[in-house]
């Protein structure tokens, strides 16, 4: 009988200790559950997890981020700074309490309503603490975004030029930013600008101009497209070296108009006359000219780049007296058709016949074409 009950009462006992293991194991089961759900709780919220947008807003947030300025790896030779006083001339974007944005850690860029230029749509997008995606952090970034629905063709691409503006309120004038080289749009590069443009701190030091009035500040850019040019020419120079006409003018002691012409000439592909006033404008002097023949066909603007000699010959065997024309010839109406010298030699060494120049009463007067350029305008 007393044995019995020993044995109930340990069953009894042993079966009390199971329960309260049991309970204790499934309170710090519970507990550790709970436990890492508000670990990951807190750790969520403190990563910033808080109102979602919509799937499709998220979508086009993201559309640009995989296009950087690196992609078209600007260097510091192809980029140009400087300050200028005309504001942009395709977007400006003014904005207020700029503080706010510099300050805010979800907020990263501020994209401007779109504009129009060239046919197309276009957003200026401000990231005024750095695209940290594009080695920006710490300075003020810009890019200009292309409305990507353009791009029906995967093969279709925008090129345009870019300059970006940011008023300085000291100087009353904007500081710009360019690259040299175009930019390419297409439907993966939808976005392109600069990614170091100012550091922060200098931006945000009110001494410096950028912030005013407060935390007011501007920021600007010009989309410019350009066009293949539908015309065009092509400037040759040829080398002559046997180019050469004579003019004989007879009866030098009786002449008595004021200017002679020789017959039309051609040299180079182009025909001439040479003019020759016997005693200048002052009475001193011979005057000679190299002259277009004005019933040639011209282009209109048309220059020409002549070199030649014009010459006295001197018909004894001495030295002839020689004049350099280096000059740029135009068409008649568009220029000078004739060029040369006023004083080209002294009329006391014409009538001194010793000197060899007027010989049997007749002078004779030489051009040498050494150089002449040709120009072709397309379309003709």
């Amino acid at each position: 009988m007393t044995s019995h009950y020993r044995n109930t009462t340990s069953v009894v006992y042993l079966l009390l200790c199971l329960f309260i293991t049991s309970a204790s194991c499934g309170s710090s089961f519970i507990r550790q559950f709970t436990d890492d759900f508000n670990a990951n709780l807190q750790q969520a919220e403190g990563n910033g997890v808080g109102p979602n947008p919509d799937l499709e807003e998220a979508h086009y947030l993201d559309t640009h981020e995989e296009v950087t300025s690196r992609d078209h790896k600007v260097s510091a030779s192809s980029t140009v700074k400087g300050m200028r006083d005309r504001p942009p001339s395709s977007y400006s974007l003014k904005m207020e309490s700029f503080n706010t944005l510099l300050k805010s850690t979800s907020i990263d860029s501020y994209e401007s309503r779109p504009f129009s230029v060239g046919g197309y749509n276009w957003t200026l997008v401000v990231y005024p603490t750095g695209n940290k995606k594009d080695n920006g952090a710490g300075y003020l970034s810009l890019y200009v975004a292309v409305d990507k629905s353009i791009f029906v063709a995967a093969r279709k691409e925008v090129y345009a030029d870019l300059r970006f503006y940011i008023f300085n309120n000291n100087e009353r004038q904007y500081f710009t930013i360019q690259d040299t080289n175009v930019w390419r749009f297409n439907a993966f590069k939808t976005m392109w600008g600069f990614s170091q443009v100012i550091p922060v701190e200098t931006f945000k030091d009110s001494k410096n101009g950028y912030l005013y009035d407060g935390d007011h500040c501007e920021f600007g850019v010009d989309v410019t497209i350009p066009t293949t040019y539908e015309t065009s020419e092509l400037f040759t120079l040829y080398n002559f070296n046997s180019e050469r006409y004579t003019y004989v003018l007879p009866g030098f002691s009786t002449l008595l108009k004021n200017d002679y012409f020789s017959d039309v000439f051609s040299m180079g592909g182009r025909r001439w006359t040479i003019r020759v006033f016997p005693t200048g404008y002052d009475g001193k002097f011979l005057s000679m000219f190299l002259r277009l023949d004005e019933k040639q066909k011209f282009v209109p603007y048309e220059k020409m780049y002549v070199r030649a000699q014009l010459r006295v010959l001197n018909q004894l065997q001495f030295s002839n007296r020689e004049k350099t024309l280096e000059v740029w010839f135009a068409a008649p109406g568009y220029g000078y058709s004739g060029w040369g010298y006023n004083e080209f030699i002294p009329l006391s060494d014409l009538k001194d016949l010793s000197k060899g120049f007027v010989v049997k009463d007749a002078l004779k007067f030489q051009v040498q074409l050494d150089a002449l350029s040709l120009t072709k305008y397309f379309p003709n």
